[in-house]
């Protein structure tokens, strides 16, 4: 399996890359997204969305689970860290093979329900503000994903 990996100096380097990412998505892709809290997770997002033209403010949706944004693509914005039930059935599938752009935030709380294909972005925390990011795709999709997006 490939791995690609890009270290950024701040926040703002972290946003751009992903605004970078955002620019080869699909209807249908779903990114997930692991690392401790502070790790950049929501900071990620925020760039997607700056990406795919979304005026609204990006927030991490912690209690609401779920939030929706409109842009050139929707982007369905997940944070599952307070999901009590790995299996507990939300609707998430609708989200996974809808029209729109799918992140989830402590993905592997619901391992279960994610596609087996999908982009796995996990971020660290290094020196300072710098951030480590390794992406792990599953699937031919996320593969050409990242040979786009680092190329």
């Amino acid at each position: 399996m490939n791995q690609f990996e890009r270290i950024t100096t701040d926040s703002e380097e972290t946003s751009q890359f992903a605004a970078r990412l955002a620019g080869f998505l699909q209807p249908g892709d779903v990114i997930a997204l692991e690392g401790d809290l502070g790790a950049g997770k929501t900071t990620f997002t925020k760039g997607l969305a700056k990406g795919l033209e979304i005026k609204k403010t990006v927030n991490s949706p912690t209690f609401t689970i779920i939030k929706e944004y409109k842009g050139k693509l929707p982007l369905y914005h997940m944070d599952v860290y307070r999901v009590a039930d790995a299996y507990e059935d939300l609707g998430f599938d609708e989200y996974f093979e809808g029209d729109g752009v799918t992140v989830v935030e402590w993905a592997h709380l619901i391992e279960e329900q994610l596609p087996q294909e999908r982009l796995t972005i996990y971020l660290y925390r290094e020196e300072g503000d710098q951030r480590r990011m390794v992406f792990v795709p599953q699937g031919k999709r996320y593969e050409q994903l990242c040979k786009e997006t680092f190329s």
